[in-house]
């Protein structure tokens, strides 16, 4: 009986892990045509907010998720915890509800209450951290927590865990190739830095000579949830510091000033991080004589309504 009851379990969830599957990733690429034009060069954006739980880190989530699973590591009687400043968390959290897998995240606890909200509604039990440590503070916890209970949890470990950069090797780097093969730049923001290795080493493969830029916040004080100062902050284990053709720092005002812009001429309602990665891709399709450009747009403004307030009172 307990025999057939796992092979049972085992086939629900690898049933429901292809249907979490078909919902994540294949977004769309858009033109930006009104807020840059100059001849010779385009520039695109991905719009990853059209994907599970909102967001870029769909990706990651389901990659980790799905590795984890298939190694034995996760199941329904195993809790998955991470750190997370707020999108890793809610593709956690919609994942773990599709699969009937508990969630807990360690969250800072100045983390919006909006993002606190949604967690809380697909069945996350958040564990809130100092406010003046971050999402490096909340590593700290969420690692004494696994230490502390090996046995309960299953620590995903986002900034380690080497499925965070694959996710983006395996789909988002092919996806842009597959739609736009005569790309010469990528550009994009460093977080836990899987979205930028692993869609850099992808792209360099399929083809060489196409340029990376690496984007950062101008300094540790800033407002672009999500980034990561490295210098001044712990560089998540994922890292590759060889994979950037250049890097360019992207001050948090003028994100908020690409917010209005994108709003204005592409009727595009960012978040400040996708508002920042656009920033600094046409900082560099600016500087060009010919050539197309794309970044991503990790997800839209649905989660920061404080913000909005300020620039759209």
């Amino acid at each position: 009986m307990h025999t057939e009851h796992y092979l049972k379990n085992d086939l629900d969830l690898t049933s429901r892990l292809w249907q979490v599957s078909a919902q994540i990733g294949r977004t769309p690429l858009q033109p930006i045509r009104r807020l840059f034009t100059k001849k010779g060069v385009r520039l695109y954006v991905k719009k990853e907010w059209e994907q599970l739980s909102g967001s870029v880190k769909a990706r990651a989530a389901f990659s980790i998720v799905h590795a984890a699973v298939e190694s034995g590591q996760l199941r329904p009687s195993r809790v998955l915890l991470d750190a997370t400043s707020g999108n890793t968390g809610i593709a956690y959290a919609a994942i773990g509800k599709a699969l009937g897998i508990e969630v807990v995240l360690c969250l800072p606890e100045n983390a919006s209450q909006e993002r606190k909200d949604i967690l809380r509604s697909l069945g996350a039990r958040i564990v809130l951290t100092s406010r003046f440590e971050g999402t490096d503070g909340a590593q700290e916890v969420a690692r004494e927590l696994a230490e502390q209970h090996p046995e309960r949890y299953f620590y995903a470990d986002q900034y380690r865990n080497d499925n965070n950069w694959r996710a983006h090797y395996q789909t988002t780097a092919v996806e842009i190739f597959q739609t736009l093969p005569d790309i010469t730049h990528f550009v994009a923001g460093l977080g836990t830095t899987g979205t930028f290795v692993g869609t850099g080493r992808r792209l360099r493969k399929l083809k060489p000579g196409v340029r990376l830029i690496a984007l950062q916040p101008d300094s540790a004080l800033h407002g672009l949830e999500g980034w990561k100062h490295l210098e001044t902050a712990i560089v998540p284990g994922i890292y590759d510091p060889t994979v950037a053709d250049a890097f360019e720092e992207i001050d948090t005002a003028e994100a908020y000033e690409i917010i209005r812009a994108a709003r204005k001429h592409e009727g595009l309602l960012l978040s400040p991080s996708a508002a920042a990665n656009l920033a600094g891709a046409l900082r560099v399709a600016e500087r060009l004589e010919e050539g197309t450009v794309v970044t991503v747009l990790p997800d839209n403004a649905d989660k920061y309504g404080e913000v909005m307030k300020q620039l759209f009172p």
